[in-house]
């Protein structure tokens, strides 16, 4: 019989580090499991240098510098991390969970389960010209993980969504120019960050869509037309181009488990803002949907605690409670 856990955590993503360390200040036996290699889920992937505005505490600073925040509090307590373990079946026995882990390779017992997995396996939304597979090499790219290495060159970002915006912002004081080409006259991000962008050096070129791409020597040469004039078009040269069309997923693989689950396209049906049709197993994060939710990692860090709490409720009713940190002698 393997060994039993408390909770085990599926995901180690922002939200699933989180809940992690919530699950250790309340003094539960925890495990966290992540399938990649690396933690961080998108924000590590995608994303470490982007400026984070809306969780509370982070008044503009990187995705790297949260999760290495979010890393510290877990080596506060000594949280185990399996990188690597791929959740691939889940069943419910009796009042407890089996976990399998890369095809059988291993099995895990837990009294209740947290998935934080988010949307699953995503890739980018690809730049539509016949050359793209070939641009690949020669400068394209869908992800900025290192804004330095954009110093001194000439770089375009496509796209108009907050990814688009706050990378242009982040790279007008990097990049010898930044462009950012929309097909729309107006951009959908934050208000705040439309501001920053408008006060940035970024030349934004709109209505413009990129029609071509092409390698000239040691530079790009897009071709812009405008969507509301047919005979209008323009080239701009450049180094580097950033598409940030958003990204689509793979579909969760959740969804194939033995365990019966609620789902709808937006993702795993959940009440009380954490819990799933199974007693015991709990969701938080973008892997959940419910009346207004929203994919923000403030809202998943919200869900957290409420998911911890509520697996303490379910596996050990007399340590039910709200977990205050401010009474807990943390050294």
């Amino acid at each position: 019989m393997s060994e039993m856990y408390d909770i085990i955590v599926v995901g180690a993503g922002p939200v699933g580090l989180f809940a992690g360390y919530y699950a250790s200040l309340r003094d539960a036996k925890v495990l966290l499991l992540e399938a990649q290699d690396t933690v961080g889920g998108q924000v590590t992937t995608l994303y470490p240098d982007k400026k984070i505005w809306d969780v509370a505490g982070l008044a503009g600073e990187t995705g790297r510098h949260l999760i290495e925040g979010l890393l510290k509090q877990t080596k506060r307590f000594d949280l185990p991390i399996r990188t690597g373990w791929r959740l691939t079946n889940l069943v419910k026995d009796g009042q407890s969970f089996e976990l399998e882990i890369n095809q059988g390779e291993e099995k895990l017992q837990a009294k209740s389960v947290i998935l934080a997995t988010g949307k699953g396996a995503f890739e980018p939304r690809r730049l539509q010209v016949e050359n793209e597979a070939e641009l690949l090499s020669e400068g394209l790219s869908y992800s900025a993980p290192d804004l330095a290495s954009f110093a001194g060159q000439r770089v375009a970002v496509l796209g108009g969504g907050d990814s688009a915006v706050d990378l242009a912002a982040g790279l007008a004081d990097i990049a010898k120019s930044t462009h950012l080409i929309h097909r729309r006259d107006s951009f959908r991000a934050l208000e705040q960050s439309v501001k920053a962008l408008d006060d940035s050096a970024v030349i934004k070129k709109t209505p413009f869509k990129v029609d071509a791409v092409k390698k000239s020597g040691d530079e790009l040469l897009l071709t812009l037309a405008n969507p509301k004039d047919d005979g209008q078009q323009e080239e701009l040269a450049v180094d580097r181009l950033i598409v940030q069309y958003g990204f689509k997923t793979a579909g969760q693989a959740e969804r194939d488990w033995a365990i019966d689950l609620d789902w709808n396209r937006a993702g795993l049906l959940v009440d009380d803002l954490v819990k799933t049709k199974q007693e015991g197993l709990f969701a938080v994060g973008d892997l959940t949907t419910y009346e207004d939710h929203i994919d923000l990692i403030a809202t998943g860090f919200g869900q957290a605690p409420a998911a911890v709490n509520a697996a303490i409720a379910y596996y050990a009713p007399e340590q039910a409670g709200p977990g205050h940190s401010s009474s807990l002698d943390i050294k």
